[in-house]
């Protein structure tokens, strides 16, 4: 595509009556995985690409990204990506996005810098094209022309999208605040945009996450004086975890550490990743010898480290998680250890990261979280905030964006109070295909929108069956029927062997698994005139032991059916 900078001014709004179509493949009625398509003309540009955490109820997964059969069924007409941040939930499917549609990424400085470190890592980098996009230069791609705008974030260089169309202007805010004393020192740039804006807006899409939230978010601030009188009166080392992307927050551990005289190791490998790469770019900066390796912070006196980790959502392989358990290679909890969860647990997490902040209790740790410290702060827009971007942007249609379906609704209905018409407020959920016309809009079709699950780099359908079948093993175990026959007659050879695993104690199912043994002989005992095939052996095996175990102790474990078919004579020697 063409990527000049120069402006270039597009017929004047509300003059075609091609519709603009807007597709959201991911972040409505979640809190992640956020990806939405915008086409016009048979041209397509896509606004980010993120993960999901797994739900509680997806054992053995690592996150969820977006189904793309969408985009890839229609890869020639995808002109680029267009990013609006750093975080992973809007950057984290893209090593597994690229890898099936080779389109251009534009992206602000840190954020490039943050995706081809992500891109390196699974052996992409070479491949991808990233391009680095500055604030306020217009640049062409296809029919549209887009502008990055500056918003206020809980990370640096985060961006809003300006799009012009022959419609008319498309804002998308990307994740924003209202933040006057942000840590990088640039706040939302309402001045810009409101030049921007001044002509009219068409479509606005607007961050939904803290809708439901009265008044206005803290400032950044906050954390960092919270972060700061922890470090000065720990008595012992200082351990905090957040995500790997809150370079910002890296900064304030940075800036604290230095003005106590403490050193600052930093553990988990995307968390290494970053910071170098931070360092590198001059978004982190630190005095020479503030950062050291985790090998020589563990020969200094413990009142003199700090420790910056990932694992603040309890993720499984996360460094804090690994040290919670007594895992970790290098790094245990002593007693007196103050440990420092910087970020609240996305929907879903609870309960995993509770775990978490217990096992570091037992072990001896004061541990401090976002419910009873002011540890961490949201970099998403309350409703005063909202209003106040609606007030100024005064669009033509609004759909709310980014936010769980509550979150979305309460929004609109916010849009309402600022003077947007219902008829012309959308609650969109994933898949919907919604044509835009000056006149109005409708859903006209829908298309594949449903969770991607992601495990060690492989992927798979989250409705192909798999998990399915992992939440039958996590909650009822699995039974294990051998039955041996005899090769030539197929009559049963030996009393049918039945085991478990994760099903009851041995004690318990004895005598279940003796009536079990018994149907099995029955079901076998067969009069048909013809030898029954391996497969129907099996599944009479299958569905007896099923049927019989969900009557008698109302369980379902996954069964299954191991068949020998063996000489007798082999028989009589094993027995013997």
């Amino acid at each position: 595509p063409d990527t000049s900078t120069q402006p270039v001014r597009i017929a004047q709004p509300h003059m075609s009556r091609t519709p603009l179509r807007v597709v959201p493949l991911g972040g409505l009625g979640e809190i992640g995985r956020n990806m939405l398509a915008l086409e016009y003309d048979g041209e397509i540009v896509v606004i980010d690409a993120g993960i999901l955490f797994p739900e509680a109820d997806m054992p053995g997964v690592d996150f969820t990204i977006p189904d793309i059969s969408y985009l890839v069924e229609n890869e020639s007409r995808v002109r680029a990506f267009l990013i609006t941040h750093g975080h992973e939930d809007h950057i984290g499917a893209l090593p597994f996005v690229l890898r099936d549609i080779d389109a251009p990424v534009y992206a602000s400085r840190l954020t490039h810098g943050l995706i081809a470190v992500k891109l390196r890592e699974h052996g992409l980098l070479t491949r991808a094209r990233l391009n680095v996009v500055e604030p306020y230069s217009p640049f062409r791609i296809g029919p549209f022309e887009v502008e990055f705008f500056r918003v206020c974030h809980s990370i640096p260089d985060a961006m809003g999208i300006a799009i012009r169309t022959p419609l008319g202007l498309i804002v998308h805010t990307g994740d924003f605040k209202i933040d006057h004393t942000p840590v990088d020192g640039l706040s939302t740039d309402f001045a810009a945009l409101a030049d921007i804006t001044a002509d009219g807006v068409f479509l606005f899409l607007s961050d939904s996450t803290y809708s439901e939230v009265e008044g206005y978010t803290e400032s950044e601030q906050v954390v960092g004086d919270a972060l700061d009188r922890v470090i000065a009166d720990a008595p012992g080392r200082v351990l905090i975890a957040t995500f790997a992307s809150l370079i910002s927050r890296v900064q304030q551990v940075i800036n604290a550490a230095v003005r106590y005289d403490r050193k600052v190791a930093v553990v988990g490998r995307s968390m290494n990743n970053n910071v170098k790469m931070a360092l590198k770019m001059g978004y982190l900066s630190a005095p020479e010898g503030t950062l050291i390796p985790l090998p020589d912070a563990n020969t200094l006196p413990e009142d003199r480290i700090v420790i910056v980790a990932t694992g603040s959502q309890g993720e499984p392989t996360s460094a804090l998680v690994r040290i919670a358990n007594g895992e970790h290679q290098n790094l245990q909890i002593i007693p007196g250890d103050t440990v420092v969860i910087s970020a609240s647990p996305i929907p879903g997490n609870e309960t995993v990261v509770a775990k978490t902040i217990d096992n570091l209790f037992r072990q001896g740790a004061d541990v401090l979280h976002s419910r009873i410290a002011f540890v961490h702060v949201h970099g998403h827009a309350s409703r005063e905030e909202l209003k106040m971007m609606l007030s100024m942007v005064k669009p033509r249609f609004f759909i709310p964006v980014h936010g769980e379906y509550r979150h979305l609704v309460t929004h609109s209905a916010i849009a309402h109070s600022m003077g947007v018409p219902e008829a012309n407020t959308f609650v969109l959920e994933n898949g919907d295909v919604l044509e835009l016309r000056p006149e109005g809009g409708e859903i006209v079709d829908w298309v594949p929108a449903g969770q991607v699950a992601v495990k060690g780099g492989r992927r798979w359908d989250v409705d192909n069956g798999v998990l399915g079948e992992r939440r039958r093993l996590s909650r009822d175990g699995v039974v294990t029927v051998a039955v041996s026959l005899d090769i030539e007659s197929g009559k049963v050879l030996a009393t049918p062997r039945v085991v478990s695993y994760g099903f009851a104690e041995d004690e318990e199912c004895r005598e279940l698994f003796e009536m079990a043994s018994k149907e099995v002989l029955t079901v076998l005992d067969r009069s048909e005139t013809r030898p029954l095939e391996l497969d129907e052996i099996r599944t009479r095996v299958v569905d007896s032991v099923s049927n019989l175990l969900r009557r008698e102790a109302r369980r379902s474990p996954m069964v299954l059916a191991v068949i020998e078919r063996l000489q007798p004579r082999a028989v009589d020697k094993v027995s013997g």
